[in-house]
């Protein structure tokens, strides 16, 4: 075979890997933009007038969709290793608790609301963790089907999904309505948009809990055979 022939033969698998590579860093730069831009949406929402707040909105929603785009991308290319699951898990905690803890201290929702999710959160990543030092990715920790379908499948992470997205750009919404002036309709459907997504967001924590059981059951399982088998 000549040498011509020979690298004809290996272009196309050079083209995939270096294809592959590209999208794997794609997928890095989504997740980690989206730190500065939840950094931005915070100013945004607290010190800006009411028509930037309603541009916060927009902004949020993107920001969010991200997460929509960067797993899929590194799940096709095969690159969702261990470290780049922790890594977009990471990025949906951030996202997760810090939104909640803003929007209860702007009273657009309950402190009941931040305090469950983060109990929830505090005690499944500590569970995780342990899986995690022992090579396991966090969704694949689970060795039940219950367990599976609540925890890694595909309809339970979009509805989970689709609640944060639609309570956090709806608060976002109510709270930036509520800045409009006295006697603008703008001001006066700004409470029931606020307690309309109040609603969604219990339903947010609700699957949020859910999603979290087994892992804390599994956890306190394994406790008790341990301390029988002690």
């Amino acid at each position: 075979m000549s040498k011509v022939e020979s690298s004809l033969d290996h272009a196309p698998l050079t083209d995939r890997i270096r294809e592959d590579c590209l999208e794997k860093e794609v997928a890095n730069v989504l997740t980690l933009s989206r730190f500065p831009m939840l950094l931005i949406f915070i100013l945004m929402i607290y010190f800006g007038n009411s028509t930037i707040q309603i541009g916060s909105v927009i902004f949020l929603f993107l920001a969010l969709m991200i997460d929509t785009i960067d797993g899929p991308i590194a799940r096709r290319t095969g690159k969702a290793n261990l470290t780049r699951s922790l890594l977009d898990i990471a990025a949906d905690r951030v996202y997760e608790l810090i939104l909640w803890v803003v929007f209860a201290d702007l009273d657009a929702i309950s402190i009941s609301i931040p305090i469950i999710v983060i109990t929830r959160t505090t005690l499944t990543d500590a569970i995780r963790s342990i899986g995690v030092g022992k090579g396991k990715a966090p969704f694949d920790q689970h060795e039940t089907k219950l367990g599976k379908f609540i925890v890694g499948s595909k309809w339970m992470r979009s509805s989970y999904g689709i609640a944060k997205i639609i309570s956090f750009c709806g608060l976002a919404l109510g709270i930036a309505l509520a800045g409009f002036p006295q006697g603008t309709k703008a001001l006066q459907s700004s409470s029931t948009i606020l307690a309309t997504f109040n609603v969604t967001s219990w339903v947010a924590v609700t699957l949020c809990v859910i999603r979290g059981a087994p892992g804390i059951v599994g956890a306190l399982q394994r406790t008790q055979i341990s301390t029988e088998n002690a």
